[in-house]
């Protein structure tokens, strides 16, 4: 028994899982009375300046906020997150099952219905993340857990983009986030990561799980990722011939070195993979991946309704996430997307009622009985409601806030005129809070009305306008949108000439955005002559030409091996 207690309420007791970024714990909630997961993380940066400690801190709260808004039973639940001296602490529902790697270790070889079947469930996981968007960018066996029902649940999601300044740049010892064995190629050569990425490592848990084997693994982590870059994968029916053969199709294109050959999204591997999941039948006992298909939200165990003399259920060591050995990404976690809807019919967008309390319109009398006409509705009070968004984000209510700006903005349109300079600061606000909330879908439309606004009165060299761009182009950086970040990107960057900082940042993330898309040798070109440009302005011992040199030299380790 530890007896720590963190966060004044989760006292720790023992240790279940240890790795290179901390330990996971069990632990019992004082204040609810029950057992909880609790995850340490001790990054280095934690112990460096004040500054970078406590903006890693912020970086990870807000992480985890937006993490939990993601609603999905394929999701473990996040029930806190905070720091405590040099630890970052996560609280996660206590999960009792396998994890995937165990699952895998214990029934070989793995049935390829039950590979199907994990597979399936991760789809639909990995599409609600995606719409976020989220990329779990460290997906492998050790961050899925199988439960006795035979339902998988995703670990770790949005931790590994905590670890890092940027979630589209390298660590600051210059090696990409994630594991090696499980690492698309785009992450390994340090370029921006998508919703395909995730779709590359579930090829290579596909293979996994029906091979017994990754796919390309190595003596050295540089070894295992120069494969990931320049071999062609084993196709499956080579190794296990039952395989059928539209699974191994799948799990080849899964595996295609430029992201833009694998599958559009989790949900066309789902329905690739529709056709080979099980029908309805008996499951093979617990911990039986199949069982979601074969008997959808049964009851488990199988019990008679009356009670009779029946043999227990074998019992189930209860475990929970592991932390890996290498450096991964969690949560950047974001709430989802909700459904499309009509212009104008967003029930957010509707105002609120006055709060309780404010002065309501009396009734109007009418002679003889006639009917009282209805009283006309209480003028908003803008200016209140920008007090409390204000008082919201001083408190990092960032949700909260969000609403209240959604729900604000056409009541202030109406009584000012869209064009006014009160409606132009609350949406600007509003886009603001909504980046910051990594709501990305929703700020996008914001920012593009913005700077087509501003665009018409002030011309598109317009400081506003250019910021407002390269707002949007950063969002669709996060949406997976390569092709259109690229052209944004781009598109303002001459505007940038007289601001070197700004331009060598636009300059970088063209240049890793090249880099995702498969296009290595234009994305290190450009980095090195951003490299040359940037100890020009800085000098060589600059920060920046100090991390280009270490992108270049991860990339050249890499490129030298072929």
């Amino acid at each position: 028994m530890n007896g720590r207690v963190i966060g004044g309420r989760y006292e720790l007791a023992t240790v279940i899982g240890q790795g290179g970024m901390g330990q996971v714990w069990t632990a019992y909630d004082r204040r609810l009375d029950r057992r909880v997961a609790v995850k340490l993380l001790k990054p280095a940066t934690m112990t460096g300046p004040a500054t970078a400690a406590d903006e890693l801190r912020r970086r990870f709260v807000r992480e985890c906020r937006v993490t939990a808004h993601v609603d999905h039973p394929g999701l473990v639940t996040v029930h806190d997150a905070g720091s405590e001296g040099e630890d970052l602490y996560l609280v996660m529902q206590y999960v009792e099952g396998a994890d995937l790697a165990d699952h895998l270790a214990e029934h070989d070889p793995y049935p390829w219905e039950w590979a199907v079947s994990v597979a399936a469930q991760l789809c639909a996981v990995l599409a609600a993340v995606h719409a976020v968007p989220i990329v779990h960018r460290d997906l492998k066996p050790r961050n899925v857990m199988v439960r006795p029902d035979g339902s998988v649940l995703v670990l770790d999601l949005g931790v590994a983009s905590v670890l890092d300044s940027d979630t589209t740049r390298l660590t600051h010892t210059g090696s990409p986030i994630g594991s090696p064995a499980y690492m698309a190629p785009e992450q390994a050569m340090g370029g921006a990561v998508g919703p395909s990425t995730d779709l590359y490592a579930l090829g290579v848990l596909l293979h996994e799980l029906l091979s017994g084997n990754v796919p390309f693994a190595g003596s050295t982590a540089l070894g295992v990722l120069h494969r990931h870059l320049y071999e062609p994968p084993v196709p499956l029916r080579q190794l296990r011939p039952e395989v059928p053969e539209p699974l191994e199709g799948l799990v080849l294109r899964l595996l295609a070195k430029d992201p833009r050959e694998r599958p559009s999204g989790a949900h066309e591997v789902y329905e690739g993979l529709l056709p080979l999941l099980p029908a309805r039948g008996a499951p093979a006992g617990p911990l039986d991946p199949t069982r979601p298909f074969l008997r959808p939200h049964a009851p488990w165990p199988d019990r008679p309704a009356t009670a009779t003399a029946t043999a227990p259920a074998a019992p189930v060591v209860p475990v929970v996430p592991v932390v890996p050995a290498v450096p991964v990404q969690v949560p950047p976690s974001l709430p989802v997307a909700a459904p499309a809807v009509a212009a104008g019919s967003d029930p957010r967008s509707s105002y609120r009622p006055p709060a309780a309390g404010a002065p309501v319109p009396a009734a109007a009398s009418a002679p003889h009985g006639a009917p009282v006409p209805p009283a006309a509705p209480a003028r908003p009070d803008v200016a209140a409601a920008v007090d409390e968004v204000k008082r919201l984000l001083g408190e990092g209510a960032l949700t909260r806030a969000v609403d209240m700006l959604g729900g604000i903005l056409p009541a202030a349109a109406a009584e000012h005129g869209e064009r006014s300079p009160v409606v132009r600061i609350l949406r600007k606000q509003y886009a603001s809070t909504l980046m910051d909330d990594g709501q990305y879908r929703r700020a996008l439309p914001e920012l593009r009305r913005l700077a087509a606004d501003r665009d018409a009165e002030a011309g598109p060299a317009d400081p506003q306008v250019l910021q407002f761009r390269y707002d949007a182009a950063l969002c669709l950086e996060q949406l997976g949108e390569t092709a259109a970040a690229l052209a944004e990107f781009r598109a303002v960057l001459p505007y940038y000439e007289g601001d070197p900082a700004r331009a060598f940042d636009i300059r970088q993330r063209i240049a890793l955005l090249l880099v995702a898309t498969g296009e290595h040798a234009a994305g290190q070109d450009q980095l090195q002559r951003l490299l040359f440009d940037a100890e020009r302005a800085f000098g060589p011992y600059h920060p920046l030409p100090a991390d280009l040199r270490r992108v270049l030299e991860h990339q050249r380790q890499l490129g030298s091996r072929s």
